[in-house]
């Protein structure tokens, strides 16, 4: 009954608001983008490619909130992937004030089980892929799935819903949609947008989307379905993929050349001493293994990959063995610490990481609580042709324990490491 009151409240605070502020998402053509792993860097790399073809844009992201440019504070916001309703209609207000056309934001299961996308007309609709994670929300992945195709199940028949076809759930989450259906891939044949890597190394990407040729700077495979994504979006809103009557010579196929990731995002450093640093948000069980396997793709022959990472406090728990088997199968040397605690031990996090090591696992896994003092025998560790993944944070600045936040950002802790002699005590050779 609490839970009935609650939803017609806020319904009817919501229609307030959008009464208010004259239903600003009509004004504006919405692009949602969910899924497990991706979404930021789909989202952003959007964004970004609608502003350097000279339209004004929204973004609406886990990372930043951005329109036409202007990086707005987020304060006054609930936290989260998503921003609750209300705040969004506030927020679609400023765009279309702002002379936005087009928003891209990220649509979490959280929002759509709390319908807090409740109002928004989209223009499409983008599904990335479906892992573990958030069970500690749902219950279980049937309820994460059904939280995730609610999004394609309500969108318009005016709208497109964009698909990857190599996911297991990829096909079935569009089933009942009415929008116009597209998919896109690498390995399936039945697919309206087709991919292939022809080379995949430390300084990017070398791909073929429909027989177009398409580099990037971004690492990984795991990136190449985020581009291909991307590029097949362009396709559908009808953006200039040459550059013939863009202000951006070469059009979208250009600009994804010198496109960067987003903050904390498979973002990569190189160290004083010739190391690789790579910073990314991983902290799920699939996206921590595709971010070994893509740092291990871009791996020297003779380099080290050295993987630091952590589970969260206060969340699911089933996933602390599968991340700690991972990190510890997939790296060559392993270092297990604490990510954002929360009011949990992190201690006792990490024990639960080890629960399920080999024997020969457990042998080269080395368990160091503070992550600053991770971060620094990682440096040590390292030398030249060596990567160190840093996972889990990704663009958060603090760490949160015991209920407080500290100020604490991963790619400031190694840039600090730089600037000391530190970093040049690792091997050099």
């Amino acid at each position: 009954m609490i839970n009935k009151l609650k939803r017609i409240w806020w319904s009817g605070k919501l229609m307030l608001a959008r009464v208010y502020y004259g239903d600003p998402a009509r004004k504006l053509k919405t692009v949602g983008v969910t899924g497990t792993n991706g979404k930021t860097t789909t989202a952003t790399l959007l964004y970004k490619i609608a502003t350097a073809l000279g339209y004004k844009a929204g973004l609406v992201s886990t990372v930043e909130i951005l329109i036409a440019g202007e990086k707005i504070n987020t304060k006054e916001n609930t936290p989260g992937t998503t921003p609750d309703s209300v705040f969004l209609v506030k927020l679609f207000s400023r765009m279309a004030a702002a002379g936005c056309e087009y928003v891209f934001m990220e649509v979490s299961s959280h929002a759509l089980d709390q319908n807090r996308v409740a109002g928004i007309n989209f223009s499409g609709g983008i599904f990335t892929n479906l892992t573990h994670d958030h069970l500690d929300y749902h219950g279980n992945l049937e309820n994460y799935f059904q939280a995730k195709k609610k999004f394609f199940d309500k969108l318009p028949t005016s709208a497109f819903a964009l698909s990857n076809a190599d996911d297991t759930h990829g096909r079935v989450i569009l089933q009942h949609s009415r929008a116009k259906k597209f998919f896109y891939g690498f390995e399936d044949k039945e697919v309206n947008f087709k991919g292939s890597i022809d080379k995949l190394d430390f300084s990017g990407l070398e791909l073929n989307f429909n027989n177009e040729m398409i580099k990037s700077k971004l690492l990984g495979k795991f990136n190449a379905y985020n581009l291909l994504a991307v590029w097949s979006a362009c396709r559908l809103l009808g953006f200039d993929m040459e550059g013939f009557t863009s202000p951006s010579p070469g059009g979208v196929n250009k600009i994804l050349e010198s496109i960067a990731p987003p903050r904390g995002r498979f973002e990569h450093l190189k160290a004083p001493n010739g190391a690789l640093v790579i910073v990314d948000y991983a902290h799920s069980p699939d996206a921590l293994e595709k971010v070994l396997i893509a740092a291990r793709e871009v791996l020297p022959v003779r380099g080290k990959l050295i993987a630091l990472a952590g589970c969260g406090g206060d969340r699911d728990p089933l996933k602390r063995p599968k991340m700690g088997k991972i990190v510890a199968s997939l790296a060559d040397i392993p270092i297990l610490t604490s990510d954002n605690p929360r009011s949990e031990d992190p201690g006792q996090i990490i024990a639960e990481m080890l629960t399920d090591l080999s024997p020969e696992d457990s042998s080269k896994v080395k368990t160091i609580t503070n992550r600053r003092e991770a971060i620094a025998e990682a440096m040590r560790l390292a030398g030249s042709g060596d990567i160190i993944l840093c996972a889990g944070k990704g663009h958060e600045d603090y760490q949160e324990i015991k209920g407080v936040r500290h100020h604490f950002d991963d790619r400031e802790e190694f840039e600090k490491i730089f600037k000391s002699n530190l970093a040049t005590l690792g091997h050099q050779g």
